[in-house]
């Protein structure tokens, strides 16, 4: 399943395309698994991937926010309808 998330998902983010679901749904995955697999504070690193996770779920929120750009598949979609 993080397979199909995180590449398909990366790939999806790339040519624009349903740029804002993939958004929520990797802002929503990037949060589980800082919750899951890296709430470990006693660890240096586990705080640090923590972090570093919560701020991509605030990257991907703000593409969920403001969505594909001109470039993109979104964009060539919506015109074609």
């Amino acid at each position: 399943m993080a397979v199909v998330v995180e590449l398909g998902g990366g790939f999806a983010l790339l040519l624009g395309l349903y740029t804002r679901c993939v958004g929520l749904v990797l802002a929503v995955w990037c949060i589980a698994t800082a919750l899951v697999a890296h709430t470990n504070f006693a660890e240096r690193i586990q705080e640090i991937q923590f972090h570093k996770n919560m701020a991509m779920a605030g990257g991907f929120l703000y593409v969920f926010a403001i969505g594909a750009g001109i470039y993109s598949l979104d964009r060539l979609r919506l015109r074609y309808r």
